[in-house]
């Protein structure tokens, strides 16, 4: 057939209506944002040859380290393939942890080559040290290339790719675990019903989402990571996020077709390697339901972020990783554990509350066990004792009992003592990862407005020698009343921070009153601000108001604006680990 050149490794029964090859036969657009919206179309999509192609000039494109090996090195070392080993004495290294290779409508012994090119990289990489995705990555492109060291040249090139920011394939434990990490905040904030149906069923979330790399390469029919390759060659790593977050969706949406909204009791949660065999098989029998289009369609409406500010997140995460010693592979711990009911004991929430209250949290304090800092039952109704038990703390968790029996609360990103950067006047501060919520008299949360309407702000690009708060904050001189109350800037170096992601200052706001996050002084305590405050409590630390605010866009978070309050606590997060050394 016309594709014989790309096709040698190719089993043709299997390819079905991809066999067929049509639509258009060459491609000579160079303009990146036409090259986009090109591969979202899915352009060449329906032609093996030029898909091929497409894939070379794509992959030659990519910025690599200078000494990159090609397709002559391969031959130097690996010589002719006939004759070579079998693919069960050959193999797969350890830092592929176990991942088969996925067959991909390839003959069969197209499986032993895609083991000789792993091989062979191993010994070209010897700094990769954990890469799950490395089987399905090279099942993929051997697909779509003409002889075996061209493939390896192409996977090659998707290693050493030096192009600062651009991110393609984790090639460390490090890098690998925290974009885990960091696709269990992206479902948070962005798959909520899916993310609220994992929580429910299995006993560790955390564990759940670790595969969410393996859905896209290695679980998705060939069909489909085609598809998805078309398009994650144009616009790189995020693509991936953006795809398994579709399929958590979607596989929500079916557990909800199939009656199962009634969530499970405590006691009666699904093990996790159950709900991930479940997601997995999911996946792979998504063909029946659901089209290569209607998935990346899904991936698409989600309205996320640039490919900075994930990058942010996923930077913050390693370095929490880093600083825990996790940077190579080890047990994972259950997320569920570090809120132990036998042990944990508060007098405003149960510890099954806590725990859905966790389960909002950023991911890299999964590991974190709640630590009471500060109780009014213990330390009696006073703001300073408040801040001497607090300050030094980052993050913190406030929760408030009202005397009518409301319970509500906030996680605040940033330690309290940075109020002390305004003196005595009262300043805003703390980050986007900051939010409010309510859990009687029903449960609900209330983020960032920005996180649910991204149109509210653009992403400011590096400056060099502006500094970039000024767009998100008002001056020191202006007034201090409820709606333009003045925003501390963050600090100049920000590297030791916690909650570097969606800080205020990477981000031009078309509204002050948009990033008011938390502010305190000698005579009350406010989280949230413009047009009204959604916590405000007093410097006794007895009375309380609620309201709608600008910031987070909540309505009042207890049944009157105006609450008694009848018990205040604030919660650390402790390194249970290191707790454990």
């Amino acid at each position: 057939m016309a594709e014989e050149d790309y096709g040698c490794f190719v089993d043709w029964t299997q390819m079905g209506d991809l066999a067929n090859s049509s639509g258009p036969s060459k491609l000579d657009v160079k303009d990146p944002v036409e090259l986009k919206k090109l591969a979202r179309q899915g352009h060449w999509a329906k032609n093996h040859k030029l898909r091929a192609q497409v894939y070379q000039q794509l992959i030659k494109a990519i910025p690599c380290r200078t000494v990159t090996p090609d397709a002559e090195v391969y031959r130097d070392l690996m010589g002719d393939s006939t004759g070579k080993k079998a693919s069960s004495v050959i193999p797969l290294p350890d830092f592929v942890d176990g991942s088969a290779v996925p067959h991909y409508c390839l003959k069969a012994d197209a499986v032993t080559t895609v083991h000789r090119v792993i091989s062979c990289l191993a010994g070209q990489f010897p700094d990769i040290s954990h890469c799950p995705v490395l089987p399905a990555m090279t099942a993929l492109l051997l697909h779509f290339s003409a002889d075996e060291a061209q493939c390896f040249e192409n996977i090659s090139r998707l290693l050493a790719c030096n192009e600062p920011g651009r991110r393609l394939v984790d090639q460390t434990f490090l890098a690998y675990e925290s974009s885990c990490m960091t696709f269990g905040d992206l479902a948070i904030k962005y798959c909520p019903a899916a993310h609220k149906l994992i929580v429910a069923t299995a006993q560790d979330v955390v564990e759940v989402y670790s595969g969410w790399q393996r859905w896209v390469l290695g679980d998705l029919p060939f069909s489909h990571v085609a598809r998805v390759l078309d398009v994650f060659l144009v616009e790189g790593y995020k693509v991936l996020y953006r795809v398994a977050l579709a399929l958590l969706k979607f596989y929500r949406k079916q557990k909800a077709g199939a009656g199962a909204g009634a969530q499970p009791s405590e006691g009666q949660k699904q093990d996790s390697a159950e709900v991930k065999a479940e997601i997995q098989a999911f996946v792979k029998a998504i063909g029946s339901s659901i089209t290569p289009d209607k998935l990346l369609e899904k991936a698409f409406s989600i309205r996320l972020f640039s490919r900075k500010e994930i990058t942010l997140l996923q930077l913050a995460n390693e370095k929490s990783l880093q600083q825990k010693g996790i940077t190579v592979k080890q047990k994972r711990r259950n997320v569920q554990l570090a809120l132990n009911p036998d042990t944990f004991s508060s007098e405003v929430v149960s510890a099954k509350e806590m725990r859905d209250i966790w389960s909002w949290i950023p991911e890299r304090f999964a590991l974190c066990e709640p630590q009471l800092l500060f109780t009014t039952s213990t330390h009696g109704c006073s703001l300073n004792r408040f801040y001497a038990h607090v300050e030094g703390y980052e993050p913190t968790l406030l929760l408030i009992r009202t005397c009518e029996a409301d319970v509500c609360g906030a996680f605040l990103s940033t330690d309290w003592e940075e109020r002390k950067r305004g003196g005595n006047k009262l300043s805003f501060f703390g980050t986007g990862e900051c939010f409010v919520f309510r859990l009687k008299p029903e449960m609900e949360r209330y983020e960032w407005v920005v996180i649910r309407h991204p149109e509210l702000a653009s992403s400011i690009k590096a400056q060099s020698s502006e500094d970039p708060a000024e767009d998100a904050a008002p001056t020191d001189g202006q007034s201090s009343d409820d709606n333009s109350l003045p925003v501390d800037r963050p600090a100049a170096d920000p590297s030791n921070r916690l909650s570097p992601f969606l800080s205020a200052r990477h981000f031009n706001l078309n509204s002050r009153n948009t990033s008011m996050f938390m502010a305190g002084n000698f005579d009350s305590i406010i989280v949230g601000g413009g047009e009204g405050n959604a916590l405000y409590i007093d410097g006794e630390l007895n009375h309380g108001r609620t309201a709608r605010c600008t910031t987070f866009d909540n309505p009042p978070l207890c049944s009157t604006e105006s609450f008694q309050v009848a018990l205040l606590e604030v919660w650390g997060f402790q390194d249970a680990m290191a707790s454990d050394r």
